[in-house]
């Protein structure tokens, strides 16, 4: 512990943390989603189910960076982990009598304090990574990869843990054990919380949380329409269209389709999570400037539209539901997948190589308030576009969104 620099045991409590709240996040998602498919709601209504979330976490996102600039990186991590254990216990009294007015509201409402719950942990775990990380040349970029790769990763066995515990547990007793296990390691991290992070400055303004730095600005506009091209799909469509063609509506065939849409979805994370800790070996980030960084954003970003166009069309071209459509589907979204992990990789790296360390809780805050907008858009689009288009407006949509990240990421300059 002695060799360790200051504070690293405490960016160590935190990010373990983070970790454990992001296994409860990617199994509540699928839990959520499988269950109330199950209940008979439309894509649409799906969606709605996770839009408050999204709200919850533009709001968090924008007021967090503040917070904890004014009261310390650990005060958000608590409150998080605290409010997440609230809203798991909160959902398990929901009452199948209720109607699906009643239902839908009351979800909505548990969902949004989830939102509030994990970008709370987030914007906590981030920010601590620019205060620590090493300053040699590349060290940021392999922090950030190694946090943000292993989130990713862990949200994965959360997808695949949410499915598994819905086949056997069922829903109610599955929230109630992740509530029991989050508020053991809340106490535990609260109890032996390290010293090293910031306590936080009483002279914070909020009014600092909007950046005026252009760098800042454009990116957050590229990271929303990044992960706006990712929900669009991820969210409810391509879930549903693999319970479609997987299930045969008996109480067998929904725990297969359970199984097998749960094994996807981590795989995809998981994958996605993997290849962002490779990032900088990939872009051979130690070894190139800023600036060539920078245009590898936009290039990459390119790259990454070509994979939904060419999905979009293979999914025009089909009469309807197919093995090949299928097979083919899974193929090009763990593509994606690969890809979008490096322009995401990418663009967490510049958020922190573009802020100074006295303000980072507000542009690392500010930069994911973006994030989450795009992550309700695509929300919203994805019951939406399925619903009307199937899967070619689902694919379309989500090719747009690539491109005007592509344009976004133009604008910045080393």
């Amino acid at each position: 512990m002695s060799t360790r620099p200051e504070g690293m045991s405490a960016y160590i409590a935190v990010t373990a943390a983070y970790w454990a709240f992001m296994l409860t996040d990617g199994a509540l998602r699928m839990l959520v989603l499988l269950h109330f498919h199950t209940l008979g709601f439309s894509p649409v209504q799906l969606a709605y189910l996770f839009v408050l979330y999204e709200i919850a976490g533009m709001v968090t996102n924008l007021s967090a960076g503040w917070i904890a600039a004014r009261f310390g990186l650990t005060s958000t991590l608590y409150v998080g982990l605290g409010i997440q254990v609230v809203a798991l216990i909160a959902l398990a009294q929901l009452d199948p009598a209720w109607s699906i007015g009643l239902s839908v509201t009351y979800v909505m409402c548990v969902q949004g304090a989830s939102g509030v719950a994990k970008d709370l942990a987030k914007m906590s775990s981030k920010s601590a990574v620019k205060l620590l990380a090493p300053t040699e040349k590349g060290g940021l970029f392999r922090w950030v990869a190694v946090l943000t790769g292993s989130k990713n990763a862990v949200k994965g066995v959360g997808f695949l843990l949410g499915t598994l515990m819905l086949s056997t547990l069922g829903f109610v007793w599955a929230t109630y054990l992740m509530a029991g296990v989050l508020f053991i390691i809340l106490v535990a991290i609260a109890y032996a919380m390290p010293a090293g992070l910031p306590t936080g400055r009483k002279g914070a303004k909020f009014s600092e949380v909007f950046s005026k730095s252009a760098n800042v600005n454009w990116l957050s506009v590229a990271r929303l329409f990044l992960f706006a091209a990712r929900d669009v799909w991820f969210v409810v469509g391509i879930p549903i269209y693999f319970y479609s063609v997987l299930s045969d509506g008996t109480a067998e065939g929904n725990r297969t389709a359970f199984f097998i849409i749960g094994t996807f979805m981590a795989a995809w994370i998981i994958l996605y999570g993997l290849i962002q800790g490779l990032a900088p070996k990939v872009l051979r980030a130690g070894a190139r400037s800023e600036a060539a960084l920078i245009a590898d954003a936009r290039r990459w970003a390119f790259l990454l539209s070509a994979i939904p166009a060419a999905l979009a069309c293979a999914a025009f071209m089909a009469t309807g539901p197919s093995d090949w459509l299928t097979a083919l589907l899974i193929v090009g979204l763990l593509a994606f997948g690969a890809v979008f992990a490096i322009n995401s990789s990418l663009h967490s790296y510049l958020i922190l190589a573009f802020t100074k360390s006295e303000r980072v809780t507000m542009d690392v805050g500010f930069y994911y308030m973006a994030n989450a907008a795009g992550r309700l858009i695509g929300t919203v689009m994805s019951g939406a576009a399925y619903q009307m288009g199937g899967l070619v407006l689902l694919l379309a949509c989500a090719t747009v969104m690539v491109l005007m990240s592509m344009i976004a990421a133009g604008q910045l300059r080393s």
